[in-house]
């Protein structure tokens, strides 16, 4: 609960939100102890007292009725009508759901047609004609209400149950022997309640706003019976006279509604599991960047990372992703960048143009350089320029990145024209050269597919094609190649060889393989726990790594045709970010590991061109 509420607080409007709704749920629960004249009380005499007269704070109304006394009574029944329509309209709606999305087939067929049906109709007309049929009253009111809104609630549920009830775990406790009451109680709807959640708090709002519209129109409360609609529509007739017998219950609707729906959005984030790591806020256009210390000087190189430092600030944690790296790439290069998941890779490929994602991530020192120019902390208007003109990414899951509902062609001249003024027939013809050389057959008919059109080969060769669009300088390739067979994947490495050799392309290449390291780079450097652990020309370091953690990652690739050889494995995990280890982060996997592997910062040491990060390499450099 108390992540929940700290998540909930970071979103300053539902904080807010939440204040406002505390304070009026604490007025009106309080009532009985506050001196309050009684709201059913008339007296002529006194009608239509302005606010602050004596004895009346917001004054009377047409029969000379307290109107703060009857503006707290009011938002209590109100209050309470639409919160116990929203819990009918959530019970009944999320059992309907589940019970269609669950059973699938024809009796969702049947269920879902109802309800579309009760949908076609226009809310507030389906809600008169229950009150109608009904008759005037509150509690035909709170019927209506919950009545129209349990579409809502059956279709959102529905849609979640469909994707669940396929899901293997739905199938193991069939497997089990589960009854189908039992799956849907203990299987489904611990998974659904957070929508459900979700969908309350978003519509209760919603929900006291109709109840007020059918007082307002006199099918709610009946005189003497105060809620805000009736309030409302009691002074009507007095709205030009005297305006504050409607701005005082109108104010109040509006104050609960606003809250409610602020709140309800605060509600839905901290319940999110994609935005539970902080992100409560849309991300920036490029990461935050608190530096500190001196900026390293510049070097000649194209692309240069010197000294990189990025973290996750997540509540109190702060995780050092990328904890002092230093890369760099000059024209025609290839750098291999290797290590196991969570080593900082793409984290450090992300920083280069500022597109790691904040919050949470910050760059806290450090400098990237770009033919001398440092990128860190660069004004937007100059990154978004070079990226994907000066810098281009390819991503591991072409299907990931390419819009599903717009053909290639139109993605690819959307690149295009993001930097260059090209008319409509230029765009084409280019995006049709550039699927050439990515050697797309076809490329005149394939320009017009869309993504789900094509393999996962091809979509991987129309997303090289998009960061060739404007002729980049450097190309940052994460994975690429992972989500491949081996067969494709040797085509997408030769092609990438070739077009870094034709066009002097510099490739930062990412990836797991040291299959694909020896293929295509022409150095490697060997990150851990967010550090380069060795760097040097790509055939020294496989021939004789010298860094034991190399030397493991090594020996866990299985050699074809080699006779009978244990597959070697690296025992224990990487280190936590938040909590990483003094000295040598690797010590506690290392079996030639000492005391003093343990203390204090190891530095890369060796030649210019062959370093290792190791107090007791696995061989002299």
């Amino acid at each position: 609960m108390s992540a929940f509420l700290t998540l909930l607080f970071r979103n300053r409007l539902a904080a807010l939100g939440a204040v406002v709704i505390m304070a009026i749920l604490i007025l009106v629960l309080n009532i009985p102890l506050l001196p309050l004249h009684d709201p059913d009380v008339t007296a002529t005499a006194d009608r239509f007292m302005r606010p602050f007269a004596e004895g009346h704070l917001l004054g009377t109304d047409h029969l000379g009725r307290d109107l703060l006394s009857r503006l707290l009574h009011g938002t209590r029944l109100s209050l309470a009508v639409g919160i116990a329509a929203a819990l009918i309209a959530a019970a009944i709606g999320s059992a309907i759901g589940i019970f269609a999305g669950y059973f699938g087939g024809r009796t969702d067929n049947i269920v879902m047609r109802g309800v579309d049906m009760l949908m076609a109709f226009p809310y507030i007309l389906l809600a008169l004609a229950i009150v109608a049929a009904l008759g005037p009253g509150l509690m035909n009111a709170l019927i209506a209400v919950a009545a129209v809104n349990v579409p809502f609630f059956a279709r959102n549920i529905r849609g979640i149950t469909v994707g669940l009830a396929g899901r293997e775990f739905v199938d193991a406790a069939r497997l089990a022997g589960m009854g189908h009451t039992r799956i849907v109680l203990t299987e489904l709807l611990p998974n659904v309640l957070p929508v459900i959640v979700i969908a309350m708090s978003t519509t209760v709002g919603w929900m006291i706003l109709e109840t007020a519209g059918l007082s307002f129109l006199g099918l709610g409360s009946q005189p003497p019976q105060a809620d805000l609609g009736s309030m409302l529509g009691e002074a009507r007739s007095a709205m030009i006279s005297h305006p504050h017998t409607s701005i005082v219950p109108g104010l109040m609707i509006f104050l609960i509604v606003v809250s409610i729906n602020l709140l309800g959005d605060g509600v839905r984030d901290a319940l999110d599991p994609r935005l539970r790591s902080g992100a409560l806020s849309r991300p920036r256009a490029t990461t935050l960047v608190k530096r500190h210390g001196d900026v390293p000087p510049t070097t000649d190189d194209l692309l240069a990372i010197q000294d990189l430092h990025t973290e996750f600030h997540v509540g109190k944690r702060n995780l050092r992703a990328v904890d002092g790296v230093s890369l760099a790439v000059k024209p025609g290069e290839c750098l291999g960048v290797i290590g196991e998941s969570g080593s900082g890779k793409s984290v450090t490929a992300l920083s280069v143009m500022g597109l790691v994602a904040s919050p949470p991530g910050v760059i806290t020192g450090g400098a990237v350089r770009f033919q001398g120019e440092d990128l860190i902390g660069a004004p937007y208007e100059s990154l978004r320029q070079k990226r994907g003109d000066r810098v281009a990414y390819i991503f591991q899951d072409p299907l990931s990145t390419l819009h599903p509902l717009y053909r290639v062609g139109q993605q690819l001249a959307e690149a295009i024209r993001s930097h260059d003024s090209l008319s409509k027939a230029e765009t084409r013809a280019r995006a049709i050269e550039l699927l050439n050389d990515v050697r797309i057959p076809n490329a005149k008919s394939r320009v017009d597919d869309y993504p789900h059109e094509m393999s996962g080969g091809m979509r991987q060769r129309v997303g090289i094609a998009m960061a060739l669009a404007n002729e980049p300088d450097v190309i940052i390739a994460d994975e690429p190649t992972t989500a491949l067979d081996v067969t494709v994947q040797a085509q997408i490495l030769s092609l990438l060889d070739d077009l870094r050799r034709e066009r002097g392309l510099a490739i930062i290449f990412i990836t797991h393989d040291f299959g694909v390291v020896a293929q295509l780079c022409d150095r490697v450097a060997v990150m851990y726990a967010g550090r380069i652990v060795e760097e040097g020309p790509t055939q020294a370091v496989l021939d004789a790594p010298a860094h034991p953690y190399t030397k493991r990652l090594i020996a866990c690739v299985p050699e074809l045709g080699g006779g009978r050889r244990e597959l070697a494995a690296i025992p224990g995990l990487p280190p936590v970010l938040d909590d990483l280890p003094s000295g040598c982060a690797f010590a506690p996997r290392c079996n030639k590991a000492a005391k003093s592997c343990r203390q204090g910062e190891i530095p890369l040491q060796g030649p210019a061109l062959r370093t290792v990060r190791c107090l007791f390499p696995e061989r002299t450099l």
